[in-house]
């Protein structure tokens, strides 16, 4: 099992560093590091970089060795295979969509901390046997969003979320209202127009306004 306290308090120091994180698909290696500054100089150094993509793995690598301020991570990290990949390139932390109990075992032996992915008290509770404390609420409107989160502060008084998945610049404000969310997770500061454009100014605009939520 994890040390539990340990495990939050890494976790916890990456919650606390921007009350949003950005989700990415970089699909192209040469975009990595002005996605990653636009994003970062504009108060969102917390970046979640999916491993949905060829080039995924390199461009972790990359944002770690080249931007010290950002804080990358890898994102859709779904087996122990993954996990060793991203953290021999040097991520910070790790997220699943969801969590079996090998990922499981895998992280409590990790250096890496995982935050996985829970929709339900089951998940959840699970979540609590091997030792973890912090998840991410995915998907979180489909799953019931601002209601479930609210239902599961009662019995699980210790959990911190970050919820991801259909949460916009209008939804993310209630979500960061509520006690038991740390930040959330999306992409609105990301539109395709404007990765396709590389347009960096536009998406460092959005990611101001972004980082200004309250939580």
């Amino acid at each position: 099992m994890t040390d539990t306290a340990s495990h939050a308090s890494q976790v916890d120091a990456v919650f606390a560093r921007a009350p949003v994180i950005p989700v990415l698909t970089i699909e192209r290696i040469e975009d990595a590091i002005p996605l990653a500054r636009a994003l970062s100089d504009n108060g969102l150094p917390v970046l979640e970089v999916t491993l949905r993509s060829a080039c995924a793995v390199d461009a972790i690598a990359l944002i770690a060795r080249e931007l010290a301020d950002a804080c990358v991570g890898a994102g859709t990290v779904l087996n122990a295979r993954d996990l060793d990949a991203v953290a021999q390139a040097g991520a910070r932390f790790a997220i699943s969509p969801g969590a079996t109990d090998s990922l499981y075992r895998a992280a409590a032996e990790c250096p890496v901390p995982l935050i996985p992915g829970i929709a339900t008290a089951s998940e959840l509770m699970r979540g609590l046997e091997h030792g973890w404390q912090r998840f991410k609420f995915f998907p979180a409107e489909s799953s019931g969003g601002i209601g479930a989160l609210k239902g599961f502060a009662g019995p699980f008084a210790q959990v911190r979320f970050c919820p991801t998945g259909g949460i916009d610049a209008m939804k993310a404000p209630a979500y960061l209202g509520l006690p038991n969310v740390a930040c959330v997770g999306g992409s609105w500061m990301l539109p395709a127009d404007a990765l396709a454009a590389r347009d960096w100014a536009r998406i460092g605009g959005l990611a101001r306004a972004a980082a200004a939520l309250t939580r």
